[in-house]
């Protein structure tokens, strides 16, 4: 069983207003700094539960993911910030939010800068499949390079099952469109491309019943109560692992395309750069 640490804000630093979720960087009582997602924003707490799902398995298959925490909030902390939409924000997410640790100083991932190798790219390309994890393409690849390593961020946006929970056994063997992911479009012409098979032979035998049950057992149950169609956090917490398992059993509908994908997308954008007028490629 996965326990998130628990922390207090106790200042709000800056938003950060790249995401449309408005999260912020705010300080905590055990000196730590993190990048918070609030439940009181509009994409509400399924995006959370995203998160802690998909962050708490990633590092158990080895990815590199920042640590989640869960933070308390409370409302006096509006009182001080300049920004209506902030302190409406503030005081509509009282009590339990999402953190995740804040990486200073690290970088924007950039193919044209940044290159990551076939192992790698084919792990993180293999999990978002296995996740849903449709915000992960070349113009938002939400992911940082940290001390010369890479970091996957921002998961918020995987498990779309959960929004249609009684149509949900119907997207197990969904395809996964990855001809604008980030570590495919993006590659130069001629790398290798992501090695989906010693992918898929690594990290398949590690999703099981227990990893994905420790995964669930990390979300709170303040944010599974109430869920139509369950009785309990609990019930809700099986229908995840249900469906994961679900999925995991159906890579022979959704794997062999994306490893033709990863084969052929690989020379349809050389980089993010092919996108850029002619003038500042230096040819005419």
């Amino acid at each position: 069983m996965v326990v998130l640490p628990h922390v207090t804000a106790v200042r709000y630093v800056t938003p950060l207003r790249e995401g449309g979720s408005l999260p912020g960087l705010m300080e905590a009582d055990d000196l730590g700094t993190y990048v918070v997602k609030f439940v009181g924003a509009g994409q509400g707490r399924k995006t959370l539960i995203a998160e802690i799902i998909c962050g708490t398995l990633g590092q158990a298959l080895g990815l590199p993911i920042p640590d989640l925490v869960t933070v308390d909030v409370a409302p006096a902390l509006a009182g001080g910030e300049p920004d209506q939409e902030v302190q409406d924000l503030l005081r509509a997410s009282a009590g339990l939010n999402l953190g995740m640790d804040y990486l200073p100083r690290a970088l924007d991932f950039d193919a044209t800068a940044f290159s990551v190798d076939a192992e790698l790219a084919g792990r993180v390309l293999w999990f978002d499949a296995l996740v849903g994890n449709v915000d992960r393409s070349w113009r938002n690849p939400n992911m940082l390079y940290w001390h010369g390593d890479l970091q996957l961020i921002d998961h918020g946006a995987t498990l779309t099952f959960h929004y249609n929970w009684p149509g949900a056994a119907k997207s197990a063997d969904r395809p996964f469109d990855a001809t604008q992911h980030a570590l495919v479009a993006c590659a130069p012409a001629g790398g290798q491309p992501p090695a989906l098979a010693a992918a898929d032979a690594a990290l398949a035998p590690l999703v099981t019943a227990d990893s994905l049950g420790a995964a669930v057992a990390a979300v709170p149950d303040i944010w599974l109560a109430d869920e139509p169609g369950f009785d309990s956090p609990d019930d809700v917490r099986r229908a995840y692992v249900e469906r994961l398992l679900a999925r995991l059993a159906a890579r022979p509908a959704w794997l062999p395309p994306l490893e033709e994908t990863a084969r052929t997308a690989r020379g349809s954008r050389r980089s993010v750069a092919s996108n850029r007028p002619a003038w500042l490629e230096g040819t005419k």
